[in-house]
């Protein structure tokens, strides 16, 4: 059963990943050109954007290696961590009145991710 669990939460965060990676970043950069910041805050922004997306990436590469290899099991332990801790950050910061996060999906998707891991350990 960990190793379907595994890979449920393995293909959520490849789905975030692209999500992220594609939607989200022409979303986000076109939003945040027309905001008129200094050309270096863009750039580093994006950079911080991508950073996430390749973190999710490696988030699921580490899944799959765990769902398909049982020894490397305490690899999952950070995955978890990391997915709690980042869903705990979006929940915190819509109940201190950044309501248009509810309408994101990067709480729900990192929430469930560290869920399935959570199951699957």
């Amino acid at each position: 059963m960990s190793f379907y669990l595994f890979i449920a939460a393995a293909a959520l965060s490849f789905f975030g990943a692209a999500f992220h990676g594609i939607l989200g970043r022409r979303l986000y950069l076109s939003a945040i050109r027309a905001a008129d910041l200094p050309p270096r805050t863009v750039s580093l922004s994006a950079v911080s954007w991508d950073m996430f997306t390749v973190w999710l990436v490696v988030g699921g590469l580490t899944l799959l290696c765990v769902a398909y290899n049982g020894e490397a099991i305490w690899m999952a332990y950070p995955i978890m961590l990391m997915n709690m801790v980042g869903a705990a950050v979006f929940f915190l910061l819509m109940a201190l009145g950044h309501k248009e996060l509810v309408r994101l999906p990067g709480a729900y998707l990192l929430a469930a991710t560290g869920l399935l891991i959570y199951f699957g350990l």
